[in-house]
């Protein structure tokens, strides 16, 4: 849980840097968020979906209590002898539309990721993990992606520059999931081993809302 939501709440922080790799141009964030669905990945794996819709609004919750702290230190009134207030709203800032789209990308995003690889599991009969955990992000980071650079961006950037900025996110973020396979598959069955868990959801219900 720790290792899925500290990826989120740092993302929100270094996003405000833009880094180039060769010709994408990206939030520094595309760098770390996409750990947040490796590690979702194995906890619906091993544990299931409850499991990890239990882990996915504790992220929300934790997110939210980070972005309301530093709103919050935000207005405070700066002390006369310290110069950083400008450099702080800066870097930490936030806008609302920006919030609005990253707490919306994120649930869709991460529901729509577990409840792919829940489903496939059991139509897999448990095979072919590998297949699962990118299809899964493929779905979760795609939706992600369209619905936050949707309200972030749009009316803000050329239409034209929306779907290559979306399809460069989606695509880097995915890579993740294919690059980090290996270690997917090495948690994944020891934690399975050393905990005796491996859970498929037959008649789970797939409702983000019940937490029961």
């Amino acid at each position: 849980a720790a290792a899925f939501v500290s990826p989120l709440i740092l993302s929100n922080i270094v996003s405000v840097k833009l880094v180039q790799l060769g010709r994408w141009l990206m939030p520094a964030g595309v760098i770390v968020f996409p750990l947040s669905y490796i590690f979702g990945d194995v906890l619906t794996e091993v544990y299931g979906f409850r499991r990890a819709r239990l882990v996915i609004w504790l992220g929300f919750v934790c997110n939210l209590l980070a972005v309301g702290s530093i709103v919050v230190t935000q207005v405070l009134p700066p002390a006369s002898i310290w110069d950083g207030q400008a450099a702080y709203e800066r870097i930490l800032g936030f806008t609302p539309r920006l919030l609005a789209g990253s707490f919306a990308a994120y649930l869709v995003g991460e529901f729509l990721n577990a409840v792919v690889l829940a489903k496939l599991k059991i139509v897999t009969r448990g095979r072919w993990l590998w297949m699962r955990t990118i299809s899964s992000t493929l779905v979760g980071e795609g939706a992600d992606s369209l619905v936050f650079i949707t309200i972030a961006f749009a009316g803000t950037i050329p239409g034209g520059e929306l779907l290559p900025l979306m399809v460069t996110a989606w695509l880097v973020k995915s890579a993740y999931e294919v690059v980090a396979t290996p270690l997917t598959y090495l948690v994944v069955n020891t934690l399975k081993r050393l905990e005796g868990v491996d859970t498929y959801d037959y008649g789970t219900d797939f409702s983000p809302l019940r937490l029961r």
